[in-house]
């Protein structure tokens, strides 16, 4: 992979994005295609990697629970779409045959209804696997998420906790790899395009809980590497990697980042815990929930890698600071329609 070039007086300089996927694209294509069954594949990140594997040559399965939500997949060629009742183990099993390697991206931040999020991630997690296995499908990819774990106080990162463990605890013929990212920016995120549009319907001003959260932000492209790389196994298998951007920043500094790309003032006001809470109390009620009390524990904890799994991987992460301009700008968001 190319190195990032460094400016004259020795400060590294930010590699633009294309060339930085025009670079990723550049590593051998492996020995042959791949039939790849993928879940969420109409996601944020679903979206990047289908097209980045589509571009590498694989054939592709996707189910969605309904059809219209797989729209623009269509005209691909080698993408098949399935609908159905994706809990359904015969369901899936069908559309698992023949497959090589299966990839779950099914997420929610919140959900309603019968199970609520442990019917999104667990309950569907435990339907693949016994797919899988009738199927005789020998490699899963898991999408997770940083602070996993089934001791967890917030429903989100406890269900993610919860699908894990059911990974580790299949038979050891189950190759497997857990992807655990922190945010995940880039072009249409729910992160910086969500705080944008806030802070210009208060004229920006923003009352913010957990100002002092932390993060690592990590774009898109760079999650989709992380699968890519880890598509056939070799010594990915039975690996957890955690997924981090190159810049820690706190919550509110990524408001302010946010609100600088999009010329925009920033005048962030941290609430104190008691207000925290009653606001993801208050805005989980109105429609979209733009927060949420879960959302509120999720960032007691801080969503910063003990390790850094791109490293591992051999990628090197682009900056939130240096991209956010790219689609918040207005000259940015103009440079990019033509190629949309």
């Amino acid at each position: 992979m190319s190195e990032v070039p460094a400016a004259a007086s020795g400060a590294p300089v930010e590699m633009p994005l294309d060339a930085r996927i025009a670079a990723l694209e550049a590593i051998p294509r492996l020995e042959r295609p791949l039939t790849i069954f993928i879940a969420g594949a109409t996601g944020f990140v679903g979206t990047e990697l289908v097209a980045r594997l589509v571009r590498a040559g694989h054939q592709l399965r996707i189910v969605t629970r309904h059809a219209k939500h797989a729209d623009e997949l269509l005209p691909l060629a080698s993408v098949e779409v399935g609908a159905g009742n994706v809990y359904d183990i015969d369901f899936l099993r069908r559309c698992l045959l023949g497959c090589d390697v299966a990839i779950n991206l099914v997420g929610a931040l919140h959900a309603s209804g019968r199970g609520g999020l442990r019917r999104v991630h667990v309950q569907f997690t435990a339907a693949l696997l016994t797919a899988m296995a009738e199927a005789s499908v020998p490699r899963l990819l898991q999408m997770s998420a940083l602070n996993a774990s089934a001791q967890a106080r917030s429903d989100y990162l406890r269900t993610k906790g919860e699908a894990e463990e059911l990974l580790r605890a299949a038979p050891a013929r189950l190759q497997w790899t857990i992807f655990r990212p922190s945010v995940i920016f880039g072009e249409g995120d729910s992160l910086t395009t969500r705080f944008a549009s806030l802070l210009r319907l208060t004229h920006g001003w923003l009352p913010l809980a957990r100002a002092r959260a932390r993060f690592a932000p990590i774009h898109v492209a760079d999650v989709a590497s992380a699968f890519i790389r880890a598509l056939r196994g070799q010594h990915t298998n039975r690996q957890t990697y955690e997924l981090c951007g190159p810049d820690v920043m706190t919550l509110e500094q990524i408001v302010r980042v946010s609100a600088a790309a999009a010329a925009l003032p920033g005048r962030v006001w941290p609430l104190p815990d008691a207000l925290g809470w009653l606001q993801g109390a208050l805005l989980q009620c109105l429609p979209g929930k733009p927060f949420t009390l879960d959302a509120f524990r999720s960032l007691a904890v801080d969503s910063v890698c003990a390790s850094s799994g791109c490293e591992q991987l051999g990628i090197q992460p682009v900056s939130l600071r240096a991209l956010a301009p790219l689609w918040l700008s207005s000259a940015g968001a103009r440079a990019l329609e033509p190629i949309r």
